[in-house]
């Protein structure tokens, strides 16, 4: 992506992906790491002491006013400096949340704001797999088929967002997604039925005349005997 000329200025990352190698690899890209930690047998070197996430967290000047306790400067095991940042996790207060940046610039709240980004990835994710069938609407093994499959996806996400960024009243992406189903399919059944009846007409012009007026009575009498919803059609 670097090649093509799309930058960033900080990687996201979740606990799968913060350990030190990777954070490694992509800084020699010149950008900037931001992620959770997970809490394992790791070291962080402090004051000339090793210490793990939980020892580190004693250490902290906690505040009892915001959700964010505080913040530690350290180096990694192989002497890179990176802050960490400790939050309250509200699921379960007896744990601390620990979020690492390789910018030590950043403020404590900017760096767990940045973070925060990652949920509306998350949420991007469980839309398009849950209700725009990612993954699931074809079976394909080609590269340019999941190549399309992916692309007419995405399109179907920005259509969706668009249309919800616009709206005064508020809704989520899943209601306007089956809103846009329906309208849509409601759309196929009037543009069906209308050019049913255009292909009727057209080959009613080569017909004798007797024979014409017969399919015209014929279509009138049945368009008659619709409901108002068919009748406003035409």
């Amino acid at each position: 992506m670097l090649n093509y000329g799309i930058t960033a200025d900080y990687v996201l990352m979740d606990t799968w992906f913060t350990n030190e190698p990777m954070i490694k690899q992509v800084s020699n890209f010149g950008l900037e790491v931001i992620g959770m930690v997970k809490q394992l047998k790791q070291r962080y070197m402090y004051n000339g002491k090793l210490y793990t996430l939980p020892q580190l967290q004693k250490l902290v000047r906690f505040s009892k006013v915001s959700d964010i306790l505080g913040s530690l400067r350290v180096t990694t095991k192989d002497g890179m400096p990176v802050k960490i940042v400790f939050v309250k996790n509200r699921n379960k207060k007896s744990e601390c949340l620990y979020i690492l940046s390789t910018d030590m610039t950043l403020s404590d709240d900017e760096i767990v704001r940045i973070y925060g980004n990652r949920w509306s990835i998350e949420c991007f994710f469980k839309a398009i797999k849950s209700l725009m069938k990612l993954e699931t609407e074809f079976q394909v093994r080609d590269y340019m088929s999941i190549f399309a499959h992916t692309t007419i996806v995405f399109t179907r996400y920005i259509i969706v967002e668009y249309i919800r960024r616009n709206e005064n009243d508020l809704k989520s992406q899943g209601e306007i997604f089956y809103v846009c189903c329906e309208d849509i399919q409601d759309m196929d059944f009037i543009t069906a039925l209308r050019s049913l009846m255009v292909l009727f007409a057209e080959i009613a012009t080569e017909l004798p005349k007797k024979i014409t007026e017969m399919i015209k009575s014929q279509l009138s009498n049945w368009i008659a005997s619709q409901s108002s919803y068919i009748n406003n059609l035409f």
